[in-house]
């Protein structure tokens, strides 16, 4: 320590303050490295990707035409909140498959430019049976060769307002009888290849088809009563995300029919599932709703229909 002291004392004055901060900064290099700024540390910690969102907002229907997937859609849903077939809503997207959309992915629910509708077969009208008239056909020949004679010659002569010309015969086709406008019998309802209908639950009917807008039925019970299924086919739908509906399970069955149940408090089944008719799908309850009921719809290629039309009668 005496030897360094001296040997800045023989340093020239100007030089010991240089030589003081050359020191400073080889102390500095060699104690370590610096320590990482928290600046660093936040920028790395946000590149890190975002969590999935839950859905926020209830499907509804559209009112631009378009619908962007969130997490929990389904095309049977976002075409049942928008009264749609689900197979127009895939042609009109070019979806190859109705069990594969992506979340963000923007829909169409309007035919693009020149697209052909497309109507079902089965529900244009059956063409009427009507026998066809037979055409009139003259049997007599429209001239005789007759052999030469008086009277003959004679008869050829005379003038027709003379002599009482042999009506030709003829064959009349058979008169059709006709009946009135009020006696034709109404259209049959479409052949229900779901086999027969029963009724998703027990309780009073309360709510009809086209009263106030409804789509469907309302059946008045008690909570947690068991909901079946109306028919055989596949959950197609299971969750709450549609507006007005509580928790809601849609079934397709086989013809292109689908059937809704709303307000459940519980769901017993999920998306995909296959159910048999009678099977007990969910439990009554009064989700998005006001009092405890089933809220039951049928549906064909997209449009509402009346249930009553297809259940069996009650006693």
């Amino acid at each position: 320590m005496t030897g360094l002291a001296g040997w800045f004392g023989s340093l020239a004055p100007g030089l010991i303050l240089p030589g003081l901060v050359l020191l400073a900064l080889v102390g500095c290099s060699s104690s370590g490295t610096a320590p990482v700024s928290e600046r660093t540390a936040g920028t790395a910690s946000s590149s890190k990707p975002a969590a999935a969102r839950p859905r926020t907002s209830p499907i509804t229907p559209s009112t631009t035409g378009r619908h962007t997937v969130q997490r929990g859609d389904t095309l049977y849903a976002i075409a049942f909140a928008n009264g749609l077939d689900y197979r127009d809503v895939a042609r009109w997207n070019r979806i190859e498959s109705v069990d594969r959309i992506f979340v963000g992915q923007e829909l169409r629910l309007t035919a693009p430019p020149g697209a052909v509708e497309i109507q079902p077969l089965d529900d244009d009208p059956a063409p009427s049976a009507r026998p066809l008239a037979e055409p009139l056909v003259l049997k007599t020949p429209q001239a005789v060769l007759l052999p030469y004679s008086e009277a003959n010659w004679a008869q050829v002569n005379t003038p027709p307002a003379v002599v009482a010309a042999k009506p030709p015969v003829v064959k009349v086709a058979p008169v059709v009888a006709t009946t009135s406008a009020a006696s034709v019998p109404a259209a049959p309802v479409p052949a229900a290849t779901v086999g027969d209908w029963l009724w998703p639950a027990e309780g009073t009917l309360a709510g009809r088809f086209g009263a106030a807008g409804g789509k469907g039925i309302d059946i008045v019970g008690t909570r947690n009563a068991p909901v079946i299924a109306t028919a055989s086919g596949k959950v197609v739908y299971s969750g709450s995300g549609l507006r007005g509906y509580g928790k809601l399970l849609i079934i397709k069955h086989a013809g292109e029919f689908l059937s809704a149940y709303a307000h459940n408090e519980s769901i017993l089944v999920k998306e995909g599932d296959s159910v048999t008719a009678g099977q007990k799908i969910a439990l009554m309850g009064d989700s998005d709703s006001d009092r405890v009921e089933l809220h039951f719809e049928i549906r064909r290629y997209g449009k509402p229909l009346d249930p009553l039309v297809y259940l069996p009668e009650r006693s």
